[in-house]
């Protein structure tokens, strides 16, 4: 038998219809929740991807604005749109869609967001808040991997939680948030030797690297919970992970858990994202 399905589909639509009842009892106020997300230059992806977070914003009651501009965008001008949005009142949160062009200092830009409408989590005081367990708006990412796990039932203080990858967006704060909840972390990455024998030493285990088919069978404990952050795209250009799906969810039995790919972290990472904006707007209102 086989490990059971941690479901980002379904997951995803509960959380976003409290989300949606939230967001009424806000706008009911006269408060509704209200998302600006700054799109600089034509990144085809990145395109996709703001598309589905403003369409995401307006199916579940959240004022969405979506400000596109070219790629010659000037850094000056950038952050004056930034400050503007921070003193809107009728934005509560404002994303910056990553990659912004090379001539834009991206650490400089995210800093000048103001820290009660960072809704990515990204800046230097967000990650100070998680790194000193202060409250606070979390990276969508890894707060939607927390969720998953806690899904499961499993309990997660004490176990023992493997995290593959050292990111500032993923790895780092899945991390922290692991911390957070009591569990004993241990973080890999690209200069661990035998990575295997961390891994399957793993209660928990985060693959978060990018990198196709990079956690295989003979790498996992049985019983473990897998999380699988990669998004790649294997020989025949469908969308895969970094876990090698059908092989490790065998080896895990019918004790474990897997997140598949599509279906899994991705639908939870603009859930989250959604989550992030309405605490935001609940905590400024």
């Amino acid at each position: 038998m086989t490990a059971q399905l941690i479901d980002g589909v379904a997951l995803s639509k509960t959380i976003r219809a409290d989300v949606g009842r939230r967001a009424v009892a806000l706008a009911a106020r006269g408060r509704p929740p209200g998302l600006a997300v700054i799109l600089v230059g034509d990144d085809p992806a990145s395109a996709v991807y703001v598309r589905n977070k403003v369409k995401a914003c307006r199916e579940h009651g959240l004022y969405s604005v979506l400000e596109q501009y070219d790629a010659t965008l000037a850094q000056a001008t950038l952050l004056e749109r930034i400050a503007a949005l921070n003193a809107d009142p009728a934005i509560h949160g404002v994303l910056l869609q990553m990659p912004l062009p090379r001539h834009i200092d991206a650490q400089k830009v995210i800093a000048s967001i103001a820290t009660h409408k960072d809704v990515d989590g990204f800046s230097v005081l967000s990650a100070g808040e998680l790194m000193t367990g202060l409250p606070g708006l979390r990276p969508a990412t890894p707060f939607g991997c927390m969720k998953m796990i806690e899904s499961t039932g499993q309990a997660i203080r004490g176990k023992h939680s493997v995290v593959i990858g050292r990111s500032n967006t993923v790895g780092k704060p899945m991390a922290l948030l692991l911390l957070q909840a009591n569990a004993t972390v241990t973080v890999c990455h690209s200069a661990t030797p035998d990575l295997a024998a961390h891994t399957r030493q793993a209660d928990i285990l985060v693959a978060a690297v990018g990198r196709r088919n990079m956690l295989t069978a003979d790498m996992v404990k049985p019983g473990a919970i897998v999380i699988d952050v990669g998004m790649n795209r294997n020989d025949a250009g469908k969308l895969c992970g970094d876990v090698d799906f059908e092989a490790v969810r065998e080896a895990l039995g019918p004790a474990g858990f897997i997140t598949p790919v599509p279906g899994g972290v991705g639908p939870m990472t603009i859930t989250m994202l959604l989550v992030n904006t309405l605490q935001a707007a609940e905590a400024q209102a």
